[in-house]
């Protein structure tokens, strides 16, 4: 038998089981590891679970991003240079990944900290992650602010993308098992992708 939750009941709930509840609502998301620079020159790097695809003429993505009420690093890199990374994340790297959400001193680079090899293209300023199987490099186009929470959508157009041929099929479509790249169900907890099959493109009054 189903239980019920009010709006009342889910406000009542103590902040982390609130956070918990309401982030898993809306399923397996992507992690992904975002890559930015300081114009001073230091490196960051952070998890995120909320990139979204955007449009592919023109290659956009976007990703929401916590409100800027704190110092920031990944949001002020942005800003700085208009640069920024998303890599996928290797399914054998998940701690390392998730060790980069916590709180580390603007000086001291979460590549370092964590593990991880600071690799650079040719366009952008802000490091991709080495040990990702598929590194996305885009500059800010849009930001929005949302008023509900003060949280903020970045909107970037990729510039370039870094990945083994392998990892990608005809028509453009990506072998994301073969990538083995992280997925993750709320905050902190992690899986595996599989795939169970590929359809057509749907049509009214066709059948799979």
């Amino acid at each position: 038998m189903e239980i019920k939750f009010s709006l009342s009941d889910i406000e009542a709930f103590e902040k982390q089981d609130r956070t918990n509840l309401i982030n898993g609502l809306s399923g397996y998301k992507s992690a992904h590891l975002i890559g930015t620079k300081s114009v001073s020159g230091l490196s960051n790097l952070a998890i995120f679970s909320s990139v979204v695809h955007i449009g592919a003429n023109p290659p956009l993505m976007g990703f929401v991003h916590r409100p800027a009420t704190v110092e920031r690093h990944t949001y002020e890199n942005i800003k700085e240079t208009g640069h920024f990374t998303i890599n996928h994340v290797p399914i054998e790297l998940y701690q390392q990944a998730h060790q980069t959400s916590a709180r580390y001193p603007r000086n001291e680079s979460e590549f370092d900290a964590c593990g991880f090899t600071e690799f650079y293209g040719e366009v952008l300023t802000a490091p991709y992650v080495l040990e990702s199987p598929i590194k996305i490099g885009l500059t800010l186009e849009e930001e929005f602010f949302v008023k509900s929470n003060q949280t903020i959508i970045l909107i970037g157009k990729v510039q370039e993308v870094y990945l083994a041929p392998e990892f990608i099929l005809e028509s453009g479509v990506l072998n994301l098992s073969a990538a083995r790249t992280l997925i993750v169900q709320g905050l902190e907890t992690y899986y595996k992708s599989e795939k169970i099959g590929t359809l057509p493109y749907a049509k009214p009054n066709s059948t799979v």
